[in-house]
């Protein structure tokens, strides 16, 4: 199979795509939507964030340190690209996309009802990047919609209906597994 050559690029895609709740000093609280997100640790619980510096929300984010990452539904698609389209300094984006926020346990910042997925965030650290910086933050708490957890405590987050983001278009995740971690390796039961 040939393949046409690209100069260098951030092709990494599918990613999911995120609703970022976030609170400036005075009270005030934003939301934007993100595609440049990511796991960087699983003890402590790590999140990268690339955020361009001219956004509103990195002004936010710069001053509280915290931040709530919100997965949307198929859904809220409209909202979602409009909350990724629209600049918080000229909209009141929450109320445009008709979000109602609920309070967080471990940080100030809110969190989006609509969305089964949350995770409140603090700020470890930011390093300047280019374009974009690259945000690193631990994650303090997740809300899982109880729905999407089953009699024995397993998250079933392929019920919750998310979308992701591809080089300019978002498409629902599908639903139906195509392998389990160690599928390839796992040996079968000879009886």
């Amino acid at each position: 199979m040939s393949k046409k050559l690209f100069k260098g690029s951030s092709m990494l895609n599918p990613v999911p795509v995120v609703l970022i709740t976030c609170k400036n000093q005075e009270g005030k609280v934003n939301v934007f939507t993100v595609g440049w997100i990511g796991t960087a640790c699983t003890k402590p619980p790590l999140i990268t964030v690339s955020i361009r510096p001219s956004r509103l929300s990195y002004e936010y984010i710069k001053q509280n340190g915290e931040f709530v990452i919100n997965l949307p539904t198929k859904a809220q698609v409209r909202a979602v690209d409009y909350c990724g389209v629209k600049s918080g300094r000229t909209n009141d984006k929450i109320t445009e996309s008709g979000f109602l926020l609920e309070d967080s346990t471990q940080i100030s910042v809110p969190m989006i009802k609509q969305c089964p997925v949350a995770m409140e965030c603090r700020v470890k650290s930011i390093t300047p990047l280019g374009t974009h910086d690259l945000f690193l933050a631990e994650v303090l708490a997740v809300h899982v919609e109880n729905n999407l957890i089953d009699a024995k405590g397993k998250i079933h987050l392929e019920k919750a209906d998310l979308i992701s983001y591809s080089h300019g278009e978002y498409f629902p995740i599908e639903t139906k597994a195509i392998g389990t971690f160690g599928f390839s390796v796992k040996k079968t039961n000879k009886k």
